[in-house]
């Protein structure tokens, strides 16, 4: 094994920790003689752990040993790779070779004789492996979405008959989904900072669509048209969606991130304390095949913040210019992000700047820089009573008389923070708890 990875070339770059390279180095000692047979067993098995916590992570089930070479070779973002991400191979060229010698490799790992090594550390691991079966999980542990990608193109390597087939089969997975974290998870956030900055996966996503949104017609076609025009290519806005608290604004955004997935739409979560490291994110997409959204939840600024000058060097006006891959959707309570004071009306304040409307201007202008903004009001009660019975439609097993769900629909608002359709949620969940009970607002 150890010299068939020491063969890969585009796909070398594995890093030293990689469960790949640690069981090439295993390899290497149990070929070269004279290694003890129960440190190199427990070493192994230390491997096959990884392994093993790797396919609980992503849901891999089957034969583990290709479900991780796909993984391997579906996620490992090289010069070729990264090419083919978006538009599949190009004709021509010598990385294409390259490639398909790689390829080869990786068939050869993919049907390797693990007998030998098994027999001479007493172990039958790898051949367990070959007919995995996983433990049932709850979708919320795993990469759902990752895990389906790899079985299903494990299936699919597994009949390819050279190193021909697997090219046609990776380049065609890379034009159409991508490489990397990237082709198998819909939303990130940030890890670390600075230098040590990382993109991390997401995997417990709300599942919601636009359409699960009761109402707010205008405001859910102006998004669309927005977003659409982002992902096509054409000209598109920085959005700020703002208005009361609980009316949909955040779940308008996610709902985005599930309906477009598959056109390439991916969003990153940031928090204001993350703004210094917006250069960092746009240095790590600015170059790949999808349209990122960045998106801001509860925008707002105290007076004494300033992390607002970050964002705004960010969306217009910074040395390095936002990509065109690349927007800012934000959420907002306030329309203008930032509390103005009676202070920053007083253009003669003694103690401070001489003209503090130039500050209430500066802080304004942020609110300015995006070019869409989309309110989203308090419904009327008649719009609350509309969300409370598409809901209950939804998510309830049980039929319920109207005029009793209505009645506690009132009720209940009363009593836990007025209309909006957070609350009408709020109704249905604490009914769905109590099937056996009246929909009434309190026991």
């Amino acid at each position: 094994m150890y010299r068939e990875i020491s063969e890969l070339l585009l796909y070398s770059d594995l890093g030293e920790d990689s469960i790949l390279s640690r069981l090439g180095s295993i390899f290497r000692r149990w070929e070269a003689g004279g290694a003890d047979v129960p440190d190199l067993r427990r070493e192994l098995h230390l491997q096959i752990k990884r392994l093993l916590d790797l396919a609980t992570a992503y849901g891999f089930d089957g034969n583990l040993w290709l479900n991780y070479l796909t993984y391997v070779i579906l996620t490992n973002e090289n010069s070729f790779s990264l090419t083919c991400e978006g538009r599949g191979a190009m004709p021509g060229g010598t990385v294409n070779e390259l490639a398909r010698r790689d390829f080869g490799v990786f068939l050869r790992l993919m049907r390797y004789d693990f007998g030998p090594i098994e027999r001479a550390l007493h172990t039958d691991c790898f051949s367990l492996l070959r007919s995995y079966t996983a433990i049932p999980k709850r979708e919320s542990m795993y990469n759902r979405n990752a895990g389906r990608l790899v079985r299903e193109m494990s299936a699919r390597l597994a009949g390819a008959r050279d190193a021909d087939a697997v090219f046609e089969l990776v380049t065609d997975f890379y034009r159409y989904h991508g490489v990397g974290d990237f082709a198998f998870s819909r939303a990130f956030r940030l890890g670390g900072s600075g230098d040590n900055l990382r993109l991390v996966p997401i995997n417990n996503i709300e599942n919601v669509s636009l359409c699960d949104i009761v109402g707010y017609a205008e405001q859910k076609r102006e998004l669309i048209v927005n977003t659409e025009a982002f992902i096509a290519g054409r000209g598109a806005n920085n959005t700020l969606l703002y208005g009361d608290s609980g009316t949909g604004k955040s779940t308008s955004v996610k709902a985005l991130l599930n309906d477009y997935f598959d056109s390439g739409l991916r969003m990153i979560e940031i928090y204001k304390h993350q703004f210094r490291d917006l250069g960092g994110v746009i240095a790590r997409i600015k170059n790949r095949s999808y349209r990122f959204i960045v998106f801001i939840d509860d925008l707002s600024f105290e007076e004494h913040e300033i992390e607002y000058k970050f964002l705004k060097a960010v969306i217009e006006g910074g040395v390095e210019t936002r990509p065109e891959n690349m927007l800012i959707y934000a959420t907002s309570n306030r329309r203008h992000l930032i509390r103005e004071s009676w202070r920053d009306r007083n253009d003669m304040e003694h103690s401070g700047d001489l003209h503090r409307s130039d500050t209430v201007e500066e802080k304004l202008s942020l609110a300015g820089r995006f070019g869409t903004a989309i309110c989203y009001g308090a419904p009327g009660r008649a719009h609350y009573h509309e969300i409370v019975r598409a809901l209950a439609a939804r998510q309830l097993d049980a039929e319920i008389d109207d005029a009793e769900l209505i009645a506690g629909a009132n009720a209940w608002e009363i009593r836990h923070g007025g209309i909006s359709g957070r609350t009408a949620q709020q109704y249905i969940n604490y009914i769905a708890g109590r099937p056996s009970e009246q929909p009434d607002a309190e026991e």
